[in-house]
């Protein structure tokens, strides 16, 4: 049935997402104790797509008709990637130690081995749960938790684009992404207060966290400056700037790989978006390497996740936030899939006797990114935040890779190959 859009303007439309996104960030932030109970049981970043996907429903929008999706998957997207791994701080990651670093490797293992494994273990007891043909197979959808789960909202739409998920598969998978995420969360911060008899459990030694609290607060107060004028626009540069040479790359390098290697389509090689994305992440790798990098203490970041949360936005306007109900089995497989996740850091933090903080925020770096590790991270000390975020900057740079190696074989593991 046709319904009459009540905003076509695309200029309108993106200043009622901004809006919407500007009451969000006010109101989660805000010491006022009704919206501090609001956004204890409700995520902020599920709003972020939530009230969007609102005004698509009651006709006041239309994501269809709106090419706001198209420019910030395009543009805003990739500037978003190359300006959140710009911050990565190779060294400081090191200097956290090996346990760290192990133990944020190990949340990802277990999410890339997690995908296919629950498409096989489920596939065994209802096979139609993990089936679907074309853009609704299932795990084209997990494809794109696998893309959050890893790196970020960057990321997942990453994947979603890469492997072609319809859009209301896309609906239900962010629902069950957010909704398990954030629940899994909430037992880490639980986790959190009691994280001394934890360390007991494991046989811990956390004296080195000490040490941590310190130099990060140092190297905090060192980096960060007041952005002037002339930061904005070099950051805004750098983003755009780079997206552009990812734009030529991708325009050169998919169409020689169809002519030449077309077998390549089924992983995704003749796809200039996938192109587009892995040249935005590695540029932004690389560009952490030389002075650019500085522009993080004047707010690279923060300008990367602006771009990410309009992106956050225009995907909402297109989802339909009930799809879930029409397949609430899709949230077994969610919790299936953490569940091994879990395991895995869980058995891994017992074998090398790491402190839970460890644990937690490299699960957290993982499944939450850099808008919740920092969270986890600052409930065993404020000061601890920054590593939360330096954690998963990494994983915004190993997402595009290691989801799309999870996608492949989560595709294989469904007879996709």
């Amino acid at each position: 049935m046709d319904k009459s859009v009540l905003f076509t303007n695309d200029a309108s439309v993106l200043g009622i997402l901004v809006i919407i996104l500007a009451f969000i960030f006010y109101t989660s932030s805000s010491n006022h104790p009704v919206w501090k109970k609001f956004y204890t049981y409700i995520p902020a970043l599920l709003l972020c797509y939530f009230l969007p996907s609102i005004l698509n429903s009651m006709g006041v929008i239309s994501g269809e008709e709106s090419g706001l999706y198209f420019m910030a998957s395009r543009y805003l997207l990739p500037a978003s990637l190359v300006l959140l791994t710009l911050s990565i701080d190779l060294k400081g990651i090191v200097n956290l130690g090996p346990k760290a670093i192990i133990m944020f490797l190990a949340g990802t293992f277990g999410i890339v081995i997690g995908g296919p494994l629950t498409i096989l273990l489920l596939s065994a007891i209802s096979p139609d749960l993990v089936g679907g043909v074309g853009p609704d197979a299932v795990w084209r959808g997990l494809a794109t938790i696998a893309g959050s789960w890893i790196g970020g909202g960057a990321n997942q739409t990453a994947m979603k684009e890469m492997f072609g998920s319809s859009d209301k598969l896309f609906s239900a998978m962010i629902t069950v992404d957010v909704i398990v995420a954030n629940i899994w969360m909430a037992f880490l911060l639980y986790g959190a207060g009691i994280s001394e008899k934890v360390d007991k459990w494991f046989k811990a030694d956390s004296s080195s966290i000490e040490n941590l609290k310190n130099n990060l607060a140092a190297y905090q107060s060192k980096v960060t400056r007041v952005p002037s004028l002339t930061d904005l626009m070099v950051i805004i540069a750098i983003g755009l700037g780079f997206t552009g040479l990812a734009h030529m790359g991708a325009d050169v390098i998919a169409p020689w790989v169809a002519e030449n290697a077309p077998h390549l389509a089924k992983f995704s090689l003749t796809s200039k978006f996938f192109w587009l994305i892995v040249i935005a992440t590695t540029g932004g790798l690389f560009l952490s390497f030389t002075k650019l990098k500085s522009f993080e203490g004047a707010g690279a970041s923060k300008v990367g996740s602006v771009f990410l949360y309009i992106l956050v936005a225009t995907i909402g306007m297109k989802m339909d936030a009930l799809s879930i109900f029409e397949n609430p089995g899709l949230f077994l497989i969610g919790i299936v899939w953490m569940m091994i996740h879990i395991t895995v850091l869980l058995v891994v933090g017992k074998l090398i006797k790491a402190p839970f903080f460890f644990v937690a925020v490299g699960s957290q770096a993982n499944v939450g990114g850099a808008a919740s590790a920092p969270i986890v991270a600052s409930a065993f000390h404020p000061a601890l935040a920054p590593v939360g975020v330096l954690l998963a900057v990494l994983g915004y740079a190993l997402g595009t890779y290691a989801a799309w190696f999870c996608a492949v074989l989560m595709q294989t593991a469904a007879g996709g190959l």
